[in-house]
């Protein structure tokens, strides 16, 4: 009897890193995750204009990111179209300022985003202003800004908040500060801060009864000052004394419903030189809002129920709905570096080296990985601000293109099958996840525009190869008819091309083809507008096309392309003609050298798996308010966040795929009949989607 040879620790915890292991460590991870945003709600609240106001950090760039909470710089263009679409729907924007010359500033800069050159009201002056209290009205966009000037919590402001409380229609917003005067006049004793707190309480209860009625009370801290350059009257004003009375501020008013506003951050430069510092300015900023209303063998190894299929789907979809369109776990703004675009780069690349092994694995696969790993690095730093970077990845989304255009059509010339099982299946493996999104994260189809560019190009090659004659290799032919094959290949390829070429010279006639009712859902965005479509299309159209594929010294000539070209909208025009550059010149190189052939990189072939999956669900799982943020799991630890967010979603994409792949015979059996069934299925419970969604 053979001895029995116990494994050491390292060989069984070797053993346990496989791929179930990893998606059950992913799986105890969200939950975790999920216990501890939801113990932060419970002690913080779900607001995140009120993390806004309270703490953050400054990136890279010195620009001010708030604590769980999302920017975006409204233009004078963003704020009056959100003005007048609030006034459409009948509601009355009412702001109020009450404050000191830092608050007048504020209200200055408020006003300068919401003006038009045709507004007659000339910008009110802070150094020769003739009364204290003013305002500024828009008829048409239904706003009115008031600013009402207190150095003090004097009775002026008392009065002030008592008339608003009485008030038919008070404000809908207030922001309140002072303090500005005390300092400069009066030495902050015990006595004086005993003073600023009781008449800070005269406030509490008009503050609590405006906010019983929808009225939001901001009270903005008093802002620290660069004490060097102050001049004057001014000198006398030091931090110690500003911290002693906001610290009396949050004191009182903590108890009360106002919002205390003490991330302030806002960049006041005047003739005395108050709070000038390297810190990069917020105005104009808010929130952004919450949410409006494996390989065929891993996929097949196991088998459970449909019903179990669909159960795991749920959750997934769940997760990534809790991800994107909700504000329970934390959002942050983009931030780009040369560090962290090609630090992040560099490491796939080291790890697709380390997990390098002799194979003969699909090189499409592995080429389609590394690809992907870099797009997702790309989305998740938002260095589509780069030029240069931009058009590499527009590159590779066109190689990504070409990939699956050939693997396609290489399937399809090879085998001859143009049956209609054999589309349906193609199109379910494409569309499957993509159509569960738009439903589950209401967007359009357009929103993952890779699959339905990928989807149009297979629809349009798979007609060429159906309409009759049908020309494979294992065609029967004769010496004397293999011309006349030859021919009528040589004219579905100048009919396609024809085709193509129709729809790119007119523009009319590519709008009306496809903003054509019902199918125009398809196409448009979620403005219903098809520019997006027509840019995608239009630059990819030569690789749906099957053109030509000629070996030039690519690589040299599209970087100096790159670097050279300084116009977004001139870059994506040329891109469509020179994007077969750096594609053919990258697979020349690939299998020019044996040796390159013969090596393999298990990691870029598994992400390369299921890089459909990465493609349609990033936007989801590792972006956030429809790709203008990054999701965070872990607040104040923005790098961890997202490596363990990228893990938790590649486990997803591994189950994604394998759930796919699980429900794809069911939904599209091998008997055509059956499956033009199901189809009408599907098509019975969509069309009432679409009518309610205004497609018919």
């Amino acid at each position: 009897m053979g001895s029995y040879s116990k494994k050491s620790s390292a060989e069984w915890i070797i053993d346990q890193l496989n791929v179930e292991n990893a998606k059950l460590l992913a799986f105890f991870l969200v939950i975790g995750f999920i216990g501890y945003h939801g113990v932060l709600h419970l002690k913080y609240g779900s607001d995140s204009c009120t993390w806004l106001l309270t703490a953050g950090r400054y990136k890279g760039d010195h620009e001010w990111q708030p604590y769980g909470c999302m920017l975006h710089k409204y233009s004078k263009t963003d704020a009056r179209r959100c003005f007048r679409y609030l006034a459409f729907w009948g509601k009355y924007n009412s702001f109020a300022f009450i404050g000191d010359s830092r608050l007048e500033q504020l209200y200055e800069y408020f006003i300068s985003v919401v003006r038009t050159r045709l507004d007659l009201d000339s910008p009110y002056s802070t150094v020769e202003h003739r009364m204290p209290n003013y305002t500024y009205v828009d008829n048409k966009l239904r706003l009115s800004v008031t600013f009402v000037y207190s150095d003090d919590v004097s009775k002026t402001m008392v009065d002030q908040f008592r008339t608003w409380q009485r008030s038919d229609q008070p404000p809908s917003v207030i922001i309140a500060s002072t303090g500005l005067q005390l300092l400069k006049t009066r030495n902050t004793t015990d006595l004086v801060l005993e003073e600023y707190k009781r008449n800070l309480t005269h406030l509490v209860q008009a503050i609590d009864s405006l906010a019983a009625r929808k009225t939001q009370v901001l009270w903005k801290l008093i802002e620290g000052v660069d004490v060097n350059k102050l001049q004057n009257d001014y000198k006398r004003i030091n931090n110690n004394d500003i911290d002693s009375y906001n610290r009396a501020a949050v004191e009182i008013l903590t108890h009360s419903a106002a919002k205390i506003w003490n991330g302030v951050l806002w960049v006041v430069r005047s003739a005395w030189g108050a709070y000038e510092s390297a810190r990069s300015h917020l105005q104009g900023y808010t929130p952004v809002s919450r949410a409006a209303p494996s390989s065929d063998a891993d996929a097949s190894g196991s088998s459970p129920s449909l019903l179990a299929a669909m159960a795991r789907l749920g959750l997934i979809m769940s997760y990534f709905y809790l991800c994107d369109r909700t504000n329970f776990f934390m959002k942050e703004n983009k931030y780009y570096s040369e560090w962290s675009f090609w630090l992040p780069v560099g490491y796939v690349f080291a790890l697709g080296l380390f997990f390098t092994e002799d194979s003969k694995s699909n090189t499409r696969t592995k080429w389609k990985g590394w690809m992907q790993l870099v797009i997702l690095v790309y989305q998740v730093t938002g260095a589509s601000k780069v030029l240069p970077i931009y058009m590499l990845v527009r590159t590779l989304v066109s190689a990504y293109l070409f990939l699956t255009g050939y693997g396609h059509f290489y399937y399809t010339w090879k085998t001859g099958d143009t049956g209609l099982v054999r589309y349906l299946r193609v199109i379910f493996r494409l569309n499957f996840l993509t159509v569960v999104l738009c439903l589950t994260m209401n967007r359009p189809y357009q929103f993952y525009s890779f699959v339905p560019l990928v989807s149009f190009w297979y629809t349009l090659m798979f007609v060429i190869f159906a309409l009759p004659p049908h020309i494979t290799p294992s065609s029967s032919h004769t010496v004397e008819s293999r011309p006349y094959q030859y021919l009528y290949i040589t004219i579905k390829v100048i009919g396609l091309l024809v085709i193509v070429t129709v729809l790119y010279m007119s523009e009319v006639f590519f709008q009306k083809i496809f903003v054509t009712r019902p199918w125009k859902a398809l196409f448009v965005n979620s403005d219903d507008d098809i520019h997006q479509w027509w840019l995608q299309w239009k630059q990819d159209r030569a690789w749906g096309g099957g053109a030509t594929a000629l070996a030039l010294l690519g690589l040299a000539a599209y970087a100096a392309f790159a670097l050279l070209c300084s116009n977004a909208s001139d870059c994506d025009e040329i891109q469509s003609y020179v994007s077969f550059l750096p594609v053919l010149s990258y697979a020349w190189l690939r299998n020019a050298r044996g040796a390159l052939r013969a090596r393999h990189s298990a990691l870029f072939a598994w992400v390369g798996r299921v890089s459909l999956e990465l493609a349609a669900g990033g936007a989801h799982a590792l972006g956030a308010a429809d790709r203008a943020g990054r999701l965070v799991l872990l607040p104040g630890a923005p790098t961890l966040s997202v490596l363990v967010a990228a893990y938790v979603f590649l486990c997803a994409a591994h189950d994604l795929r394998r759930l796919t792949a699980q429900v794809a015979p069911r939904a599209v059996p091998d008997d055509w009949r059956r499956a033009l069934r199901n189809v009408a299925i599907f098509l019975a419970v969509l069309v009432p989607i679409g009518i309610h969604d205004g497609m018919f």
